[in-house]
């Protein structure tokens, strides 16, 4: 009675403290290149000529942009702001290049220039964009050497998941993914007992049509997971085989969450018998659900890939006795 009760907020206390820490370390890394002329001039060269490369390639960026309203490629302008955290966690010093790295880099300017300006002759737009990449590889090969493309190549790699896909490979793995999903997705509700069959990418439960399409098909939510499988193998710390098969599991991943879609939308029209509803579940619901589902069976395989293989963490075992001598050969 009479004392004032006072409440701790430790969850904002934290969040202030981590951000006083991120604002003391950026101050730190400011004093240190000040000080530190062999650090500083190089990034304010690659920094120079990386904002020119943009400048540049201005005309196209903007129209890259333009397909991210797309559901598509809606994930595209994450992967410029994704790019710059992996190359701020990726950091090194830099390295004074070699003659031989400066002129490789050099080279490979050249050749990104050089086809964006074949590209731009033909009207191949989509190359144009793609010529991004070799660029700003060569101008970081330039600056840093291969010390640098070392720990920020992956970064650079990574942009290419902002560009719109080449019309022919977009078309031929289009139609490859819709005939998989729906033949996938028959086969489940057959195998449930649910009177099913699809001709093309469309797929008939009574009387109720899905069509397994560009918006909602397996293509979408497989070129949205595959940058994000790209994403999470580029800063996990995992062995390269762990790397490797998540890499190769991203599309399986996508082509099984979406035969669940189409599984789940078919079982609820045979228990409901309302085909408004599961039109609704199929194209407007069943999105929202898709991209946790997919995480979490690749958590999953995380899990199994981390029991698969266990390192060896006992401490070597040491002989401290007087060794034998070998018996002499006989003979």
């Amino acid at each position: 009675m009479g004392q004032k009760s006072t409440t701790r907020r430790p969850s904002s206390a934290k969040s202030g403290k981590d951000q006083l820490s991120t604002i003391a370390s950026l101050q730190e890394s400011l004093r240190e290149l000040r000080e530190r002329p062999d650090q500083l001039y190089p990034l304010l060269a690659l920094i120079g000529l990386v904002l020119a490369l943009i400048w540049s390639y201005w005309n196209t960026l903007v129209y890259v942009a333009g397909f991210w309203d797309d559901p598509l490629y809606s994930h595209g302008w994450l992967v410029p702001i994704f790019t710059l955290a992996l190359l701020w966690i990726r950091r090194e010093p830099f390295v004074k290049p070699t003659v031989g790295a400066s002129l490789c880099g050099l080279a490979l300017l050249a050749a990104g220039l050089g086809l964006r300006l074949v590209a731009t002759h033909y009207a191949f737009v989509t190359i144009i964009a793609f010529s991004l990449v070799p660029s700003l590889a060569g101008v970081f090969l330039l600056v840093g050497g291969w010390s640098l493309i070392r720990w920020a190549g992956p970064a650079i790699l990574f942009l290419v998941f902002m560009f719109p896909l080449p019309t022919l490979i977009k078309e031929n793995i289009l139609g490859w993914l819709q005939l998989r999903a729906s033949a996938a997705s028959t086969y489940v509700l057959q195998t449930m007992g649910i009177m099913a069959y699809h001709e093309g990418n469309r797929i008939s439960i009574g009387d109720l049509q899905l069509g397994v399409v560009d918006a909602c098909a397996g293509l979408r939510m497989a070129t949205i997971f595959f940058a994000l499988a790209v994403a999470i193998v580029l800063v996990v710390d995992r062995p390269w085989w762990d790397r490797l098969i998540i890499l190769l599991s991203a599309i399986p991943i996508a082509l099984a969450v979406n035969v669940v879609r189409v599984t789940v939308t078919g079982i609820l029209y045979m228990l409901a018998g309302d085909s408004e509803l599961a039109h609704k579940v199929f194209h407007e619901w069943a999105g929202w659900f898709m991209m946790p589902l997919a995480l979490g069976l690749l958590y999953v395989e995380l899990q199994i890939l981390s029991h698969l293989v266990i390192e060896d963490t006992s401490p070597a075992v040491v002989s401290v006795g007087p060794r034998r001598p070998r018996p002499a050969p006989h003979g």
